[in-house]
């Protein structure tokens, strides 16, 4: 930022004492303090700037500081927040409330955010709302934080210019001072010159609103930027800062959020009582006093102070909002804030209308200023239109267009150029670029765009024969007239072709121009305004055309940018041209899905706004490859190849026979009228007789054609059938086989086969020509030959000068753009310039017959083109020129490879050759062939030393080779190595990528070139060359013919492949379209709310497999510890069961014998219960103690260790029982045993209980 000099105003103050001042006297700012340049401005570590200033700094130099060093956005919203400077606790509704809506309207209006700045009371929550709602881009969060200098903790650490300072947001909790908030972005610390007193940043803060209050919300908007202050809880400091708000001239409107506490609760409180009335109630009023004592803790004579400051506040309770997050129906807290901002500015409607515009708010526009009653002035709501194209509002555009908004009163002329010439940075810069490119020369500074100039820019991106209406002789005679009288009314009604109707109710130069959506989606897409042109695409007729020409003019621009090497920025034209791309085929889907036949007519229908183009010939011109090889579009054009032959097998092979024998063609199977009705009709058709209707009478044949249509007349029936009773049946007979014979050889693909025919013949006589000797005058197959090229050559004149540009240089360049066209081009020269060497004697004759050698290469070339028509054969040939056009670069390198072994090698083995021109020949020749691996190694030179075997065959016989020769084969060895291994692969791998990148590709390539072959046979006559003059001689008088009579008024409609449609089938045709519009987008947003929908049931499905599986495994594991449990249980219960048997034994001998039958176990069998033991009896023989507990721990080997633990312990207690028992006596152990007994009776009641729950509960589970 560099030091501050603050020349205008003095800068931050310190403490000091100037000489003569008495220390005792009482401080002020005035006198003990002096001004000096800040030293403490940078940035702090959690990426805030700051900057120290004085209490008296001017205003207007803080904000030049803020917008200029700081690179701030112009404010067009000031929220400041009042509240309580301690901490307190929000609610938790208002909380969310406060920092959703803060946030919300800060961020979607470009706000500014001024608070204290400090980490407690309203700043830390302004703080955490920023860190959870403030979003990821930190140019967006303008929170500016106005803090007195001497309150900061730490603020010794913040001195130094221009710095990187650490800073601890977390203060010593014993210190009185504050510590700054992390998550504002910007810093004013306030200096007066005091230490921990705070209040100096207030008027500093006031004077700051003042001046941004003063700024405009826009550049194009007049109005000012309004302010809001927004009040959260606050001690009685703040109910006279919202009098001083409200009071203000003009008034600021106070926001307040009920339920944050103390001085927000009492404003709520006191606008809600006085509502109906100015006063309260005496016992209102008492309680209300008492409140104000006990949230203040105050006195009375205080208490009543407030009061009258908060019954002045109400004076002005137009200003003053309450939000309550409790209520139900209060809108949401962002759209609150904004319409306090918009209502308590008292601004007019326009005003109003201007702040939301600004915004970006179209809600807030449309629920508070758009309203039944509001009262317009004259051209607001069109200024307001404008000013939202010019600012990229596409919200706004459409809440006016929703409200009445026309373009046939808004779109003028001068609005038009207004938007052309608006200053947009990089993209203005670009479109002058475009104007100098069409013109052709230089813009003069300060140069204003015209409708014209915009004409000639369409002209050129579009390019062909496209014409636009701006640059037609009627609309440069209205806009001429416009500029030299300025008093020209111009008005939109329905276009009407070019014509300039004159109003009688105007002075004689009121002519009408007409413009609608095209001129608006036009002007979007020129100035890169994707969103906008995507809206403006949804609005007028002719959708689908719209959007070719949008990937038209969008693939031109960013060719234009490559070109200019401005295609650097991120939203270049190249982006947007596959989505509106996308938009034309998936309008082309719906329509063909809902009705195939209007989904072609939509496609070649011709459309009088874009110069009556079709929307296939946009699309081809946009090279938009998925359109064209779109069903509809593949439909269409096997349609127009077959024509009016209705073929499905071995097509071929009939159309060959019926050339061959023509009588065969009435044998042949005919389309219906019916099925034709979508086919449009080309320029021989009109010329043979079958004009379409004209404008006048189509009201009247309209009917009648889709009468025939959906009846299925033939041709014969629509056209003959009126005079089918005053004719003869034979007539009518020759008739219809004359109809037959005409529908069979106008159809593309009998032309395709009879001009193939013929070529094939043509080649085999050019070959018989060129093989035998040239005799001094031409032969019959010669001049068989001349004629067929002459009369080819005339063919290529036509399709020249028939072609839809109206200057011959355009028509050239369209025409040369083509590559075969160049291949016939050049063909034909090089036979002209041999016929023409071949009639003078030797050696021009010689010359001659070779130009005819080398001139049959380009016609047998030429056969390949004739390939490309076959589905099979089409995309090898897309892929031999896709190769052939992108190898260019890596021959070049291999050439300079060449040349530069050539050049060195000859002048190594040749240092004494003289000038000529055989040293171009022998430097390329011999390293060229040696690509193809030929070394020129003899075979007598074989024996001869390796190092100079190619030395030696390069020698010349009998002469000594140069004495620098030996280097000739280690640069031959490096370049064979560079060459053959490196550069060839390379090729080759080059080759191999190219062929499988467009494997995939190659299909949709094919049938987006068919459309040129299709083309190609439907414009050209019947008659193959040379029998095509007779052709031509035909069109020549009929052409006479029509230009005589008056009828070539349309001859630019005449020409391309065009259906032309009378007004009442074009008005179905466009509501056929909008309805295919309007199924899009509704399909498209089922298909999001589908997917949603789909995603949601999968997880929700999946939740529930998840919960299901938890809950088996659940089940599953309480089972499992169930069954161990009750095997436990069960242990337990026959250990108590023995125990009970051991204790009841009276006799020590009986006793031993029980104790052994205890001991005895079974052999284990596997279908036992597990965890139970019976009591056989033993033998006395088995009995020992190691042989009892071995076979106890045998017998409990699936016992838990704890209950196989005390089985052996109950083992070896008896047995120490016994001999404690023989010692001393049975009468002590019979009382123990008693007492046992009980104790193991009733443990085994409460066991045989808890196992029949258990039971009963594994039951139920």
């Amino acid at each position: 930022m560099g030091e501050h000099s603050w020349q205008d105003s003095p800068p931050p103050v310190s403490l000091f004492l100037g000489p003569g001042q008495d220390g005792g006297q009482e401080w002020s700012v005035e006198l003990h303090t002096r001004a000096s340049p800040t030293n403490a401005y940078g940035i702090v570590d959690f990426k805030d700037t700051y900057v120290r200033v004085a209490v008296d700094s001017k205003p207007d130099l803080l904000l030049q500081l803020m917008l200029r060093e700081w690179q701030m956005e112009r404010p067009k919203l000031l929220l400041t927040v009042q509240g309580g400077s301690e901490n307190f606790t929000l609610p938790p509704k208002v909380n969310q409330a406060f920092s959703k809506g803060l946030m919300a309207a800060a961020l979607s209006t470009g706000a500014w955010i001024l608070t204290d700045g400090i980490n407690t009371g309203v700043s830390k929550y302004v703080g955490e709302a920023m860190k959870n709602f403030g979003g990821h881009d930190l140019r967006k969060r303008n929170t500016v934080g106005i803090t007195p200098w001497g309150v900061i903790e730490n603020n010794t650490d913040l001195i130094g210019r221009d710095v990187f300072r650490p800073y601890q947001p977390l203060g010593n909790p014993l210190s009185k001072r504050s510590c700054l908030n992390g998550f504002h972005s910007h810093f004013l610390l306030v200096d007066d010159g005091t230490l921990g007193k705070s209040g100096c940043q207030h008027g500093l803060k006031k004077k700051l609103e003042k001046q941004i209050q003063l700024q405009k919300i826009h550049p194009r908007l007049k109005q000012g930027v309004p302010v809001v202050c927004v009040v959260v809880e606050g001690g009685p400091a703040i109910v006279s800062t919202v009098l001083d708000y409200v009071s203000s001239v003009p008034p600021v409107p106070v926001f307040v959020f009920e339920g944050s506490g103390r001085a927000a609760d009492l404003l709520a409180f006191l606008h809600k009582q006085t509502t109906l009335q100015e006063n309260l109630d005496a016992d209102i009023e008492e309680d209300f006093l008492v409140r104000i004592e006990r949230v203040f803790a105050v006195e009375r004579t205080e208490a009543s102070h407030l009061y009258t400051l908060l019954l002045q506040c109400m004076d002005h309770r137009q200003s003053i909002t309450i939000f309550d997050s409790e209520s139900e129906d209060h809108l949401a807290p962002d759209a609150a804030i904004l319409t306090t901002a918009l209502k308590g500015t008292k601004a007019s409607p326009a005003e109003q209308l201007s702040m939301a515009l600004a915004w970006d708010r179209a809600d807030i526009a449309q629920n508070d200023v758009l309203v039944s009653g509001q009262h317009w002035q004259v051209g607001s709501l069109e200024q307001a239109m404008l000013d939202a194209l010019v600012m990229d509002r596409v919200s706004f555009v459409k809440v006016l267009i929703d409200n009445g908004m026309t373009m046939n009163r808004f779109l003028t002329v001068d609005r038009l150029e207004e938007l052309y010439n608006m200053p947009h940075g990089q993209t203005h810069h670009f479109l002058r670029h475009l104007v100098e490119d069409a013109k052709q020369t230089s813009l003069p500074l300060g140069y204003r765009l015209s409708l014209i100039d915009m004409g000639l820019v369409i002209e050129d991106l579009i390019g062909g024969a496209y014409r636009s209406t701006y640059t037609r002789k009627p609309f440069r005679a209205v806009y001429s007239h416009m500029q030299d009288k300025r008093c020209l009314l111009f008005q939109t009604p329905q276009r009407s072709g070019d014509k300039l109707e004159e109003d009688p109710g105007l002075c004689d130069a009121s002519l009408l121009a007409s413009f609608n959506f095209n001129d608006l989606f036009v002007w979007a897409v020129l100035q890169q305004r994707q969103q906008m042109a995507l809206f403006l695409w949804q609005h007028g007729e002719e959708a689908l055309a719209r959007a070719t020409v949008a990937c038209k003019l969008y693939r031109s621009m960013a060719f234009k940018a490559r070109q200019s090497s401005m295609d650097d920025d991120p939203l270049s034209p190249s982006l947007f041209v596959s989505e509106f791309g996308q938009l034309a085929v998936d309008v082309l889907d719906c329509a063909f899905r809902q009705n195939e036949q209007m989904a072609m007519k939509l496609l070649t229908s011709e459309m009088e706004a874009w110069s009556h183009f079709t929307c296939l010939q946009m699309a081809v011109s946009s090279c938009h490859r998925p359109f064209v090889s779109h069903s509809c579009t593949q439909t269409l054009l096997t349609d127009l190849w077959t024509g009016p032959l209705n073929m499905r097998k071995n097509s071929f092979l009939k159309i060959i026979l019926s050339l061959l024998l023509p009588p065969a063609i009435l044998l042949l199977e005919f389309k219906s009228k019916a099925e034709m009705c979508h086919v449009p009709q080309t320029h021989e058709i009109i010329l043979f007789g079958l004009d379409p209707v004209k404008p006048d009478t189509a009201e009247t044949t309209d009917h009648t054609d889709g009468e025939d249509a959906e009846r299925g007349f033939s041709f014969h029936d629509r056209y003959l059938g009126p005079v089918a009773d005053t004719m003869s049946s034979i007539t009518l007979q020759c008739l219809s086989w004359l109809t037959k014979l005409y529908d069979f050889y106008t159809a593309p693909v009998a032309k395709f086969w009879f001009h193939t025919i013929s070529y094939l013949a043509f080649l085999m006589v050019f070959s018989y020509v060129v093989l035998v000797k040239m005799q001094a005058y031409p032969s019959v197959q010669e001049w068989m030959v001349i004629a067929y090229i002459l009369s080819t050559a005339v063919e290529k004149i036509r399709e020249v000068m028939m072609s839809e540009p109206r200057k011959l240089s355009q028509k050239l360049k369209v025409w040369f753009s083509e590559y075969w066209n160049i291949s016939d081009f050049t063909a034909i020269l090089l036979f002209m310039a041999g016929l023409t060497m071949r009639w003078h004697a030797e050696p021009y004759r010689t010359a001659g017959r070779i130009a005819y050698c080398l001139d049959i290469i380009f016609w047998f070339v030429r056969v390949m083109d004739l390939l490309a028509v076959n589905q099979h054969a089409g995309p090898y040939l897309t892929m031999i020129t896709k190769m052939t056009s992108n190898m260019f670069f890596i021959v070049v390198m291999m050439a300079i490879v060449l040349l530069s072994f050539g050049v060195s090698r000859k002048a190594i083995l040749s240092p004494d050759e003289e000038p000529s021109w055989s040293l171009a020949r022998d430097v390329v020749f011999q390293p060229y062939w040696m690509i193809y691996g030929e070394v020129y190694a003899d075979d007598e030179l074989a024996r001869v030393s390796r190092l100079f075997v190619f030395v030696s065959a390069a020698c010349k016989d009998g002469e000594t080779c140069p004495s620098v020769a030996f280097l000739s084969p280690i640069l031959q060895a490096v370049y064979m190595f560079f060459q053959y291994i490196i550069m060839v692969n390379i090729l080759i791998a080059f080759f191999n990528n190219i062929y499988f990148d467009m494997e995939s590709t190659s299909n949709k390539l094919w049938k987006y070139n068919r459309y040129r072959y299709i083309m190609t046979y439907l414009e050209r006559p019947w008659l193959p060359p040379p029998l095509i003059l007779c052709s031509h001689f035909t069109l020549g008088l009929r052409a006479i013919y029509r230009k005589l009579s008056g009828v070539s008024e349309r001859e630019e409609r005449c020409s391309g492949l065009k259906l032309y449609l009378g007004p009442q089938d074009r008005k179905k045709l466009h509501e056929f379209e909008e309805r295919c519009v309007e199924a899009y987008f509704y399909e498209k947003s089922e298909g999001l709310h589908s997917t949603e929908t789909s995603r949601i049931r999968a997880t929700a499905e999946r939740l529930v497999m998840i919960f299901s599986i938890n809950k088996v495994n659940f089940i599953q594991g309480g089972l499992s510890e169930l069954d161990c449990q009750l095997g436990q249980l069960q242990d337990l219960s026959v250990l108590a069961v023995d125990t009970l048997t051991l204790l009841s034994a009276s006799d020590s001998l009986h006793q031993d014998g029980t104790r052994l039958a205890q001991c005895k176990v079974l052999a284990p069998s596997r279908h036992a219960v597990p965890h139970s033991w019976s009591l056989p009896q033993w033998h006395g023989a088995d009995w020992d103690v190691p042989n009892v507990r071995r076979l106890v721990a045998k017998s409990c080997k699936s016992t838990p260790p704890s209950l196989l633990k005390g089985c052996t312990a109950a083992s070896r207690r008896p047995s120490q029982e016994f001999h404690a028992g023989t010692r001393g006596g049975r009468h002590g152990h019979t009382d123990e045993g008693e007492d046992r007994i009980k104790e193991v009776l009733i443990a085994s009641f409460k066991v045989c209980s808890f196992i029949m729950m258990l039971q009963m509960l594994q039951g139920d589970v």
